[in-house]
């Protein structure tokens, strides 16, 4: 195989911190290398050192490409391609390298390798949201002078090639986060990449919606003869697609090799976090009994979102509420938080040694406990231009002298599961600078921040991967093991609620089915169940 890529001894540094060390690999033409690691390992900076559109001043190495180059016109190709025809101009291409590291942003050579080095983000799908599917194809086709009548003609292929000519016609902010990744693919398909960066490009997905994208991108890489590095929290994913991979941690490579062996280590990385079997729990902190609420539908008449439901929860406890979708779980949650009005029944919570009454508005009745409670949703927001430390004060309204403030952010950060080394480092930085795990830690910091005695948590891990549902759940157990807080958690992820749960209340149709120990209650889940809350 031809040599593509060659990284030596490359080492990045933010802020006297190190994030990428000493990395060597090899990337070879038309092969797919597979990255895996826990949140924050280093994955996503690495891919974008290869990306090449950005300048760092703390870097040290070799980012070396090896490729064929024309001399009369510039035009690049794969290295492969020395001694053959320039498809632009006609001449002779010829062996050519260009480092990274040393060459500037700048260089027309590295404008040019750029060029065609496409990039796909867990996240940031950067279409045109209000316009249709095919305009934001044809339009990429336009920016590289592609003739209007021609781009529509290409961006209809370009469409069919990722499995969308379906979706051609709607507007680009109604489809599913899986149908927007396949238009990315499309857009960057229009470069005729001779490289493709997917960087958790399912990240956010559900596994089902996840292998359509993964088959589409398979398929693409094929057909395009283009050389591939990913990264993905699936292992089996690196298993399917990679031809080699590697492990990424605390910014080293610690393993390479086979994906299949490789993603194994990977696995076997995964901490087992347990709950203390000697956890002391007190007295109830909320009482709810013969809770209902209702809603008038105009298609479906009365409709009972929680209906007649009746349970607990202690001081110190983390409780669960389980269900599929439309089981009434987050309806009681919000009737928990007030934010909701029950139609009958009766919600309190305690403060100090007083019982509070939700159903009463007020400073003094609903008011005076909804200061101690916190709600940490699923899509969580960070202020995104504001650093760590703002999020942590400022921006959530709590006014603290500069060195207090720091000293107390420290504290919480620590609460979650960040080390006090990694807790200081992470304070100036802008929250799209840490890991998705970090920021997630990060929000829940942010609710403790402001000294809650009860967190309710809709949905906390979502479609997280392995690495950060351990860290959410280890920040969970910290939170309460050093801040004495209570905990209710929302969630359809069974998993996740039978490994840190005290007690799991079972909801169904809008009313609790089972409450006690978690393995005990979520053993009467139906097959069907268990299906729609593993595709939900």
């Amino acid at each position: 195989m031809t040599l593509f890529i060659e990284v030596k001894n490359l080492t990045l540094e933010f802020d006297g911190v190190k994030v990428l060390k000493d990395i060597n690999l090899t990337i070879n033409e038309g092969e797919v290398l597979g990255i895996l690691g826990r949140s924050g390992s280093g994955k996503t900076v690495l891919m974008h050192v290869l990306r090449g559109v950005e300048e760092y001043e703390g870097i040290s190495g070799e980012v070396i490409y090896h490729l064929a180059r024309c001399e009369k016109c510039g035009h690049m190709e794969p290295p492969s391609k020395a001694g053959q025809q320039c498809p632009s101009c006609g001449d002779t291409l010829t062996s050519f390298e260009a480092d990274f590291i040393k060459i500037s942003l700048h260089d027309a050579n590295r404008r040019e390798i750029t060029k065609r080095i496409a990039i796909m983000l867990q996240r940031t799908f950067a279409l045109y949201g209000d316009d249709r599917v095919i305009t934001n194809v044809v339009n990429s086709l336009t920016e590289i002078g592609v003739n209007s009548e021609t781009a529509v003609s290409r961006a209809v292929e370009l469409l069919e090639k990722v499995q969308l000519s379906h979706r051609m016609m709607h507007v680009a902010r109604d489809l599913s986060g899986g149908e927007k990744q396949r238009v990315v693919l499309a857009r960057q398909l229009v470069r005729d990449p001779m490289l493709l960066i997917a960087d958790e490009p399912t990240g956010t997905l559900d596994p089902r919606t996840a292998d359509i994208v993964h088959d589409v991108i398979a398929k693409a890489v094929k057909d395009y003869n283009m050389t591939m590095v990913i990264t993905s929290h699936w292992s089996e994913v690196i298993e399917d697609l990679a031809d080699k991979a590697i492990i990424l941690e605390d910014g080293a490579i610690v393993k390479e090799g086979n994906p299949s062996e490789v993603a194994k280590g990977f696995m076997e990385m995964l901490c087992t976090v347990e709950k203390k079997c000697d956890v002391v729990v007190g007295d109830p902190l909320i009482k709810v009994d013969n809770l209902v609420k209702k809603y008038i539908s105009v298609s479906r008449g009365v409709v009972y979102a929680v209906n007649d439901v009746s349970f607990d929860v202690k001081e110190g406890e983390i409780f669960g509420l389980a269900g599929t979708s439309g089981a009434g779980k987050t309806t009681t949650s919000e009737v928990l938080m007030g934010i909701v009005s029950p139609t009958s029944g009766d919600v309190q919570v305690r403060v100090g040694e007083e019982w509070v009454d939700m159903r009463k508005p007020g400073p003094e009745c609903r008011g005076r406990a909804v200061k101690y409670m916190g709600i940490l949703h699923q899509e969580y927001g960070l202020y995104i231009h504001r650093t760590i430390i703002d999020n942590l004060t400022e921006s959530i309204g709590i006014d603290l002298p500069y060195e207090l403030a720091v000293r107390k952010a420290i504290n919480t950060l620590k609460a979650t599961g960040f080390t006090e080394e990694k807790a200081k480092s992470i304070l100036s930085k802008m929250s799209d600078e840490i890991s998705e795990g970090e920021r997630h830690r990060v929000a829940l910091a942010q609710i403790l921040m402001k000294e809650p005695n009860i967190i309710i948590m809709d949905e906390p891990t979502g479609t997280m991967d392995p690495f950060t549902k351990k860290e959410v759940t280890k920040s969970i157990l910290e939170a309460r093991e050093k801040m004495g807080d209570t905990f209710v958690i929302v969630s359809h992820d069974m998993d996740f609620l039978e490994e840190i749960c005290d007690r799991v209340a079972l909801m169904r149709h809008g009313k609790i089915v089972s409450v006690g120990e978690p393995k005990t209650v979520l053993a009467e889940l139906t097959d069907e169940e268990r299906m729609e809350a593993a595709e939900t």
